[in-house]
């Protein structure tokens, strides 16, 4: 039998990637393979690519030629391997094999067969499968967070977009399935699970006929954990039914993150939006007086073939318009084999960037502000990591998702992947940063809010 080789994960991409990544290695512990967080040390290398965008293509490859220059036994798997299947494997000549995105689930049998000497392709040319409860996962997130998918792939076409094309068509799991493993992550003492699937108000339409997030997020409300997070809600699948359960759920976090793309319907249009254009000043204000604490989150793209100067200017005043949370700009990316690749009247780079700055000039003040109105509260914080050589601990309050918003920088005395009531005393346009709180602060805290609510 002589030793089983070991295996590295090298993790690039997003958080429906890192499930997948966090399945793999669920599977190759179980199978007694010996796992090495250091690539170095490692026979084989499973490098979970991305191919989303041209420069997260070029992070893949950068990733895959140094592991091949050092002499590693390469596994492509995730969007890059699906994407140009044979030709990463004929310019690649380090790699042993290749693993689309609906076929992760079958990396033991690939370390196999490369094993006894074979060259591996799987790549189904539709991926179809998702994961239930009862496929091993083992977490790479911090010990408080755990990403939970209820639906994988997209049936939407927007022009710009490469995912329909890399992960399939639309495919939830039973809202009993997403309950059970729910259940498992907060048994695990998992502090908050955060909600992902590429459109996650679309979720059940395929397996119920009908979307079913109102339903799922009650269910969910039923699990013993303290926040439960949505990601990328479509304004237009957020009803007041989704509303409701949004309001009357206490552990789901009033947390929309909308990826409105833009705000000029010609724009919208062009991008071939869902809703195509019919914007969204109506259903933001609706979103507001539902949900009236709400935290607005929001994505968009400047720079989309044809987007003119009114159009980007229309841009900057629904911003400071609304005054969203928090906002990320990114400049158009164009993809081949997307619509919008071939399309006319491109922008320049140079446009494109000032034109994210314009947004952004708006955004930061409006960040900044919303930051300042927490000072002097107090809030409830994941703790996720200590600073030995400062002693300082930092932390998200529910305003901030993991990885894309800010941090609270915390000082005091708390354990990692707890929450912890922390008061605020500073702010700037990204982070907070407060002190955790005594019983004498925690209790002044609960008076004022009482007092606030009876007046």
């Amino acid at each position: 039998m002589g030793d089983r080789p070991t295996i590295a994960i090298s993790h690039l991409g997003c958080e429906k990637n890192r499930i997948d990544s966090e399945h793999m290695l669920g599977l190759l512990v179980q199978a007694g393979y010996s796992i090495d967080s250091n690539e170095e040390l490692a026979d084989y290398v499973v490098v979970n690519t991305c191919s989303f965008i041209q420069a997260a293509r070029e992070e893949s490859v950068r990733e895959l030629v140094e592991l091949a220059e050092a002499g590693k036994k390469v596994i492509i798997a995730g969007c890059m391997a699906q994407h140009f299947q044979q030709d990463l494997l004929d310019e690649l000549p380090e790699a042993v094999a290749l693993v689309g995105t609906g076929d992760y689930q079958k990396i033991v049998d690939v370390v196999k067969r490369v094993e006894s000497g074979q060259r591996v392709t799987e790549v189904s040319s539709e991926p179809t499968f998702i994961a239930d409860e009862n496929l091993p996962r083992y977490r790479t997130t911090t010990e408080g967070v755990a990403y939970l998918r209820v639906a994988e792939g997209c049936d939407y076409r927007c022009a710009f977009c490469i995912i329909p094309h890399l992960r399939g068509k639309q495919r939830s799991r039973s809202i009993e399935s997403i309950v059970a493993e729910a259940k498992q992550l907060a048994s695990e003492g998992v502090q908050e699970l955060v909600l992902i699937s590429q459109i996650t108000t679309n979720y059940g339409v395929d397996l119920y006929g009908k979307p079913r997030l109102a339903d799922l997020l009650r269910a969910l409300g039923q699990v013993e954990v303290p926040w439960i997070r949505m990601h990328y809600a479509y304004p237009t699948g957020l009803t007041p039914d989704v509303t409701a359960a949004i309001r009357e759920t206490p552990n789901v976090l009033p947390y929309l993150d909308l990826p409105l793309q833009h705000s000029h319907p010609d724009v919208l249009k062009a991008m071939n939006r869902p809703w195509q254009g019919r914007v969204n000043d109506a259903i933001i204000e609706r979103l507001k007086v539902e949900v009236p604490n709400a935290v607005l989150r929001t994505t968009f793209i400047v720079g989309f073939p044809g987007e003119t100067d009114a159009h980007a200017e229309h841009l900057v005043q629904f911003v400071k318009r609304h005054e969203f949370d928090h906002v990320g700009v990114f400049t158009f990316s164009p993809e081949e084999g997307t619509p919008a690749f071939g399309m006319e009247n491109s922008v320049p780079q140079s446009v494109m960037e000032a034109r994210r700055d314009a947004v952004m000039q708006v955004q930061q003040p409006i960040s900044l502000r919303r930051n300042q109105a927490e000072i002097g509260k107090i809030v409830d914080v994941l703790i996720e990591q200590h600073n030995p050589s400062t002693g300082e601990l930092i932390g998200r309050s529910a305003r901030f998702a993991p990885d894309v918003d800010g941090l609270v920088y915390v000082k005091g005395d708390a354990r990692l992947g707890a929450i912890a009531p922390v008061e605020i005393q500073g702010a700037d346009i990204y982070d907070l940063y407060g002190q955790v709180a005594d019983k004498s602060t925690q209790l002044r805290g609960a008076l004022s809010r009482v007092s606030v609510a009876h007046s």
